[in-house]
């Protein structure tokens, strides 16, 4: 099975503080406390992800202390790819192997799917190799994707676990 998360910025406590623009918090309303948001995205993760299989995280993984992190990481079931977000330091997962593939951006072909972090231009998805393409992408959280052609795998957006492709391909259909 593949799945697909993004943003899920474990240990990052500041990330409870975060509002909307009525002024109400986002993860703060959701969680009491940064162990709970951390150890309830760990669950969601497991209970979802067996050890064989694939998934894409779509980036800005966590914040703080590298080695307390990797502990963390590594009781995460599947084989994970990540798609370098604008808070990742992509050496610190080369050089502790936590990744089975680092990439900038992954385009699966078979699926119509274009794999980024920060949402691409529209039209770059209708020129990408002649066909159109879904954005699934992270980086903007609780907000809408841009058009109709893109897919937020933000946690916000997923009720904070991973998201099947088969769940993704669905409610892309039903999207359009």
């Amino acid at each position: 099975m593949i799945w697909f998360i993004s943003d899920t910025h474990f240990f990052h406590a500041n990330i409870l503080n975060f509002k909307d623009s009525q002024d109400e918090l986002i993860r703060g309303k959701v969680f009491s406390s940064i162990e709970e948001m951390d150890e309830v995205m760990a669950e969601n993760w497991n209970k979802a992800v067996k050890p064989g299989d694939t998934v894409y995280h779509l980036g800005d993984v966590f914040f703080g202390a590298k080695d307390r992190f990797t502990k963390y990481w590594k009781r995460l079931n599947g084989n994970k790819r990540l798609i370098i977000g604008n808070h990742d330091d992509a050496k610190f997962f080369a050089k502790n192997e936590l990744v089975a593939k680092l990439m900038s951006q992954k385009l699966l072909k078979e699926h119509n799917l274009y794999l980024t972090h920060i949402p691409v231009d529209k039209d770059s998805l209708l020129r990408r190799e002649g066909g159109r393409y879904t954005n699934v992408h992270g980086h903007i959280h609780h907000n809408p994707s841009p058009t109709e052609f893109h897919f937020n795998a933000c946690v916000e957006q997923t009720n904070y676990a991973p998201i099947s492709i088969d769940d993704l391909l669905e409610r892309i259909k039903n999207k359009t």
